[in-house]
């Protein structure tokens, strides 16, 4: 079937998505036992300008010193950051303004990230507006160099800072960077 019909052009609106690169912090290791601190985004085009943050008052009495020192906040300022289910609200009329189609999940660690999103959009929202699935950026750079030993760190410009935006823009540098050394990815 030739690329201009109908049907293909419908095809192509039906696939439209966007990739939304997220980091998050947490002061353990699980969501519901432990909590999210703080959750970055930011849209997967350059110039990396449209950007999501938000911080969360912990949902449980729970919480490791050594994690929550990560996020480089104490237990007392959490306690003053704003409702979970406000945040997950925020960040979900924020990715229906900021993406066309489907947005997609994409993360420097999505087994740490994706189960504190996923969780808390389930339980405090009732609806996860990314699906069900999620990418990881260390796993496609590893295929994309055909090598599992490798890693995609290298391509970060913005510095690494547990900030979770900046942690999202630095992560979102290297997807940029692979799509500009051959990654067919629609960006």
């Amino acid at each position: 079937m030739p690329a201009n019909t109908p049907s293909n052009q419908n095809n192509e609106r039906q696939e439209a998505m966007t990739y939304v690169m997220v980091d998050i912090e947490a002061d353990g290791p699980i969501p519901g036992d432990y909590s999210m601190i703080s959750l970055g985004a930011v849209i997967v085009k350059e110039p990396l300008e449209r950007t999501f943050y938000g911080q969360f008052c912990p949902i449980s009495d729970k919480w490791i010193p050594a994690a929550l020192a990560i996020s480089g906040f104490s237990r007392e300022e959490t306690m003053q950051f704003d409702e979970p289910e406000k945040v997950m609200r925020d960040f979900a009329a924020w990715l229906t303004d900021n993406c066309q189609g489907r947005p997609k999940f994409i993360s420097d660690n999505n087994g740490f990230d994706w189960q504190f999103v996923n969780w808390y959009f389930w339980h405090l929202t009732g609806d996860n507006p990314f699906g069900h699935s999620s990418m990881n950026l260390g796993s496609l750079y590893k295929g994309f160099v055909r090598q599992m030993s490798k890693n995609f760190k290298h391509l970060r410009k913005t510095r690494h800072t547990h900030h979770p935006v900046d942690d999202a823009k630095g992560n979102a540098e290297a997807l940029l960077a692979l799509h500009e050394q051959g990654l067919k990815i629609k960006l």
